[in-house]
């Protein structure tokens, strides 16, 4: 592909991602479609217009009151978006380590044989069971890209990676699906405490910070194999897939002790942050009150189940609170605790301000929307539209503040051409070349949404090209109407940036000699670059 800008011109480019002017009304609009959606559509700002500002906002704090009927034909052929973990397993799952067993056997005795061995062939079982991820990341882009639940989709991007599961990790491929649908979705905009049990108890969860195998180390317990953890082609065809974190079950066969893996994140990362006044005693006595929380049959895609022969009985201190039970409640309240302690209103507010108004969250805002996550006990509309209706929010100093990381640049660049995705399996292979792959991050933070990630002249290059390729009409499965014929470079650098474009990105524009730079000029100029 000819690479048609400098990289200094691309450098300068970033160093004028900087502030920009008081928005006019229309400038507001865009402003809230790039942080409450993932970008405006042809039109979008009229209809937003129409309705007002608040009204709009409001509607999105109510996803299900917005009919979005649209989006399950788009979505009705990726046939196990509805299918439980179980239903995953035994359709995909099991077949591939059978015949992966078959084909051990089968090399083991022909190690003797002198006979030259065939070339490798693509395992069509392992390309079955990759269809799993892969339609759970068309779902995600499509969702981005069409629903008119702008707000759902944003907020399950965030909790997604708040509550991050990677899905290289064993069996965690095919747990992801019911773990966003039925764990996450459902509760963005509901009280954060169930969130949190919801995700703890999750099989996905369990699996991924090896809480399934912690035990009390001084009990008796029963033997319980631990899952085998599956390694090999990439999840998406002959793309590699990168190195799947290392399970750590502690002990080979039955659970010998303690885990703290879960733990530990769930006061740094999930709940109370790195700063949030616990000690490495707190982080072994939660651990202890989790002891238990197991899967049944994790190979089988089965359900969480609290096992009390590996529960540890003993009393514990969690964070000055003594905790009596010795049953599944012990896990039940320490969620009390945390989900009510002020630092987890904090940490959560915080991260919340910082995904929707600037990566230096205004402490006034945090404490605003800390205070009403504690006066609503942890509604998470609520602290929303505390943040949504902030004059931080609203303000000049909020507009185009946040660059967009991956996801967000392809999802608003679609939005903002029209394009017309018959096929969204290119969109799942551009995003691992723009170094985000859906649902593998392997780190338990999740993907970041601060510049600092995602600003750099190589990671530019390539929005520059994926820009060309859809400007071209050259992805397989999406078409651009809006390009199809030639186009003023002027007027559609307006349509898509607003009016705010500044010379320097015009003149850039003005130099394209085809409909594909021109495209790919404005989708990867600095404005666009930033939400």
């Amino acid at each position: 592909m000819k690479r048609f800008i400098s990289i200094g011109v691309l450098t300068s480019g970033l160093a004028l991602m900087g502030a920009a002017p008081v928005p006019s009304d229309d400038r507001m609009i865009v402003h809230v479609l790039n942080r409450v959606a993932f970008g405006p559509r042809a039109g979008d700002v009229d209809r937003v217009k129409a309705i007002g500002l608040q009204r709009y906002i409001d509607e999105q704090l109510h996803p299900e009151r917005i009919p979005d009927a649209a989006m399950s034909a788009r979505l009705s052929g990726l046939t196990t978006l509805g299918m439980s973990s179980r239903d995953i397993a035994e359709t995909y799952e099991i077949p591939q380590l059978q015949a992966r067993r078959e084909k051990k056997q089968e090399a083991a005795q022909a190690s003797t044989s002198d006979a030259a061995k065939p070339p490798a062939m693509l395992d069509p079982f392992q390309q079955k069971a990759n269809r799993v991820v892969i339609e759970l990341a068309e779902q995600k882009m499509l969702r981005a890209v069409y629903s008119d639940r702008q707000l759902q989709e944003v907020l399950t991007d965030f909790w997604f990676n708040h509550f991050n599961v990677d899905a290289r990790k064993g069996p965690d491929r095919f747990l992801l699906t019911e773990y966003e649908r039925d764990v996450i979705r459902p509760h963005v905009l509901g009280k954060f405490r169930d969130l949190l049990e919801a995700t703890a108890k999750s099989p996905a969860m369990l699996f991924y910070l090896d809480n399934w195998m912690s035990a009390d180390p001084n009990g008796p317990h029963a033997p319980m194999a631990p899952a085998r953890i599956a390694r090999g082609r990439g999840a998406f065809g002959r793309m590699p897939m990168p190195p799947a974190p290392r399970s750590n079950p502690q002990g080979k066969k039955a659970p010998k002790g303690l885990n703290e893996n879960y733990g530990r994140e769930l006061m740094e990362l999930h709940t109370l942050g790195v700063d949030g006044g616990y000690t490495q005693k707190d982080v072994t006595e939660v651990a202890r009150a989790f002891t238990g929380w197991t899967i049944q049959n994790p190979r089988m895609g089965g359900d969480f189940r609290f096992e009390p022969r590996i529960h540890d009985t003993g009393d514990k201190l969690v964070l000055g609170h003594v905790i009596k039970a010795g049953s599944e409640r012990d896990g039940e309240q320490v969620l009390d605790i945390l989900a009510k302690h002020p630092s987890t209103a904090r940490f959560i507010a915080t991260k919340l301000v910082r995904r929707f108004v600037s990566d230096t969250p205004p402490p006034s805002l945090v404490d605003r929307a800390a205070a009403r996550f504690r006066a609503t006990d942890g509604d998470l509309r609520e602290v929303m539209r505390t943040i949504l209706t902030s004059p931080e929010f609203l303000s000049p100093e909020a507009y185009r503040a946040k660059v967009k990381t991956p996801f967000e640049f392809v999802a608003s660049a679609l939005r903002a051409t029209g394009a017309d995705i018959h096929d969204a399996t290119q969109l799942v292979r551009t995003m691992q070349q723009l170094g985000m792959p859906l649902y593998m991050c392997q780190p338990p933070t999740g993907y970041k949404d601060t510049a600092d990630a995602w600003v750099n002249t190589g990671a530019l290059v390539n929005r520059m090209n994926f820009s060309l390729t859809l400007g071209g009409n050259k992805l397989p499965g999406i078409v651009v109407d809006s390009l199809a014929s030639p186009v003023d470079g002027q007027t559609f650098a307006r349509m898509v940036l607003g009016d705010e474009v500044s010379e320097t990105t015009l003149s850039t524009v003005a130099k394209a000699t085809s409909v594909p730079q021109m495209a790919a000029l404005i989708l990867g100029a600095p404005e666009f670059q930033r939400r």
